[in-house]
C-alpha cells in the first residue's frame, strides 16, 4: 500500500484561481480604487479548454479577491484574451454620459471542416465590473484572411483623440483606430522582417515610457509574446521593441533590430500592462502568466493550475550601448507584506551563512548587494537532496537560476535546466551586483542589476525543502543582505 504525498504549490503572494485552470492575464484596468485582473479560465477543467474570463480585484496589487466569472462562451465562440478600458467620456454611449468599463476581447469560434474564426467583440459594465453586458452589435472587428487574429489591447491616444487597438495577426501585429470602440479603421501592420518569429505572435501591448525618468524623452514600447515551438527549448516567451508611435504607425529604433526578451526565465508569458492607472501615480504596471506552453498543462499542482507573476513596475533605462532597456521591479506595495527576518550590513559570506543557516522558509524576499565583480549564489528551497540556485556569475556577467535539481521535474523533459540573463551596464556606470529574489511555494523571480536582468521560473520542491544558504567568492563582503517573510495583508486572498 502506498500513500500519495500532496504538496501545497499555491503561492502565498501570487494569484491563482481557487480551482481549475488559468492562463493569460486579461482586461487589466484600474477603476474606482480597484485593480481588476481578468484571466483566461477553464472553470471545469485542469487543462486548457473552453475559455472564459475569470475575474479578481485588488486594492494593493498584492492581496486579491476572486469574483464570479465575468464572461462566458456564447454563440460567437469562446472568450479569448483581450483588454479593458475606462470609457471616461462615454464614447460608446453605453453609460448615459458617465464613465464605465468596456472589455474588448476575441471571440474564438470553432468551425467543423475549416479553420476557427477569430473576431473582436465588446462587453460593458455599469457596476464597476461586477456584471457584464455583451454588446448587441458583436463582433465589432473581423478580418478576411488572418486565421490568428486575437488578443486586442486598446488604449486612448490623447494626441489623436481616439482609441487605438493593437491586435495579434499570426506573425505580425495590426493597428486600428476608432472614435467609439465600435467602428474600427485599419492603420498599419508591424512585424515583417523584424523580431523573433519562431512561434505565433500573441498578446501584444503598446505604451509610452520616459527614458531614464525624463518626461521630455519618451519612447514607445511594444510587447509581443511568442508561442511555443518544438524547435526552441525556451518555449513561450515575450519580446519587446522600442520606437516611436504617432497614433497610426509604430517605427522601431535601431536597437530593435536585435531580439530582446522581457524575461530570461521560462515562466513569464502573455503579460500586458494595466490601463487607466491614475496620472498622479504615473507607473506602468505589468503582470504575466507564470507558466510556459511547453508544460503548462502538465504542472503537478492539485485542484488548480496556473499562477500570475507578482505585479511589476516597468521603466526604461539607457544602457552603455545607447539602447533603452525595459527595467522591472516588484511593485512597491509588496513591501507592506514584509516581515523582517535578517538584516546585515558589510557581512562576509561566513557571517551571511551563519545568519541564514537557521531559517526554514517557503515564501520570502531576499535582497543582496555586493561589490561589482563579485560572484555569489543562494540556494533556496533546499532540502531532501533538492535545491534551486539563484546567483550572479561575474566571470560570465550573468544572473542565473538553476532549477536542474529543484524538485519535481519529470512531467516534462525540458523543465529542468539553468537559465541566465546578461548583466549589462547602464550608460557610463558599471554593472551593479545587486540581486532581489522572490521565493514562493512554487516559484522564484530574480531581479538583478537594479531590475535589468530578470528571470522567472516555476519550481516544485517538497514541503520540507525550506533551507536557505549562500556561497560566494573568497573575500566577498555583502554591502547589505536582508531576508523578509512575505505575508499579504488580511482582507484579500491569493
Amino acid at each position: 500500500m502506498s500513500t500519495m504525498i500532496q504538496h501545497d504549490y499555491r503561492g502565498v503572494y501570487h494569484f491563482s484561481p481557487r480551482e481549475k485552470w488559468m492562463n493569460d492575464p486579461n482586461g487589466m484596468v484600474f477603476f474606482n480604487g480597484e485593480y481588476h485582473l481578468f484571466y483566461q479560465h477553464h472553470p471545469s477543467g485542469m487543462k486548457w479548454g473552453p475559455m472564459h474570463w475569470g475575474h479578481a480585484v485588488s486594492k494593493d496589487l498584492v492581496g486579491w479577491e476572486e469574483l464570479p466569472i465575468a464572461l462566458a462562451p456564447d454563440e460567437l465562440g469562446m472568450i479569448f484574451s483581450g483588454s479593458a478600458v475606462v470609457d471616461w467620456h462615454d464614447t460608446t454611449g453605453f453609460f448615459g454620459g458617465e464613465p464605465g468599463l468596456v472589455a474588448i476581447f476575441t471571440h474564438h469560434l470553432e468551425r467543423e471542416g475549416t479553420s476557427p474564426l477569430q473576431t473582436q467583440s465588446l462587453a460593458y459594465s455599469k457596476d464597476a465590473g461586477r456584471t457584464w453586458i455583451k454588446y448587441a452589435g458583436n463582433p465589432v472587428l473581423k478580418h478576411d484572411s488572418f486565421v490568428d487574429f486575437r488578443d486586442p489591447k486598446v488604449f486612448w491616444h490623447a494626441e489623436q483623440g481616439r482609441w487605438v487597438m493593437i491586435v495579434a495577426c499570426g506573425q505580425t501585429v495590426c493597428l486600428y483606430h476608432s472614435p467609439d470602440l465600435k467602428s474600427w479603421t485599419f492603420a498599419s501592420e508591424f512585424g515583417d522582417g523584424i523580431g523573433f518569429h519562431g512561434g505565433v505572435w500573441e498578446c501584444p501591448d503598446l505604451f509610452p515610457l520616459p527614458v531614464d525618468g525624463d518626461a521630455a524623452k519618451t519612447k514607445w514600447i511594444m510587447l509581443v509574446s511568442i508561442g511555443d515551438s518544438p524547435d526552441y527549448p525556451e518555449g513561450s516567451r515575450t519580446q519587446y521593441f522600442t520606437g516611436e508611435f504617432d497614433g497610426e504607425t509604430f517605427v522601431p529604433d535601431a536597437h530593435s533590430q536585435i531580439v530582446r526578451w522581457l524575461d530570461y526565465g521560462r515562466d513569464n508569458y502573455a503579460g500586458v500592462s494595466w490601463s487607466d492607472v491614475p496620472a498622479e501615480d504615473g507607473r506602468r504596471l505589468f503582470i504575466g502568466w507564470m507558466s510556459n506552453w511547453k508544460y503548462a498543462n502538465l504542472t503537478p499542482t492539485e485542484g488548480f493550475r496556473g499562477a500570475m507573476t507578482v505585479a511589476r513596475e516597468l521603466t526604461l533605462r539607457t544602457l552603455s550601448d545607447g539602447s533603452a532597456a525595459v527595467i522591472q521591479h516588484p511593485v512597491r506595495e509588496l513591501a507592506a507584506a514584509r516581515v523582517p527576518l535578517v538584516t546585515l550590513q558589510n557581512a562576509t559570506v561566513a557571517e551571511a551563512q551563519a545568519a541564514l543557516a537557521g531559517l526554514r522558509l517557503e515564501s520570502y524576499e531576499l535582497r543582496a548587494e555586493a561589490a561589482p565583480g563579485s560572484s555569489f549564489a543562494f540556494r533556496v528551497r533546499a532540502g531532501g537532496g533538492a535545491e534551486t540556485i539563484v546567483g550572479v556569475d561575474a566571470s560570465l556577467s550573468q544572473a542565473y537560476v538553476d532549477r536542474s535539481n529543484a524538485g519535481l521535474n519529470e512531467f516534462h523533459a525540458q523543465f529542468g535546466g539553468r537559465h541566465a540573463a546578461k548583466l549589462e551596464a547602464g550608460g557610463a556606470a558599471e554593472v551593479s551586483h545587486d540581486l532581489t529574489i522572490l521565493v514562493d511555494r512554487a516559484s522564484v523571480e530574480a531581479f538583478a542589476n537594479d531590475g535589468q536582468a530578470i528571470l522567472t521560473d516555476l519550481i516544485y520542491p517538497n514541503a520540507d525543502a525550506a533551507g536557505l544558504s549562500v556561497t560566494g567568492d573568497e573575500g566577498l563582503v555583502f554591502a547589505s543582505l536582508a531576508v523578509y517573510a512575505l505575508k499579504p495583508p488580511a482582507g484579500g486572498s491569493v
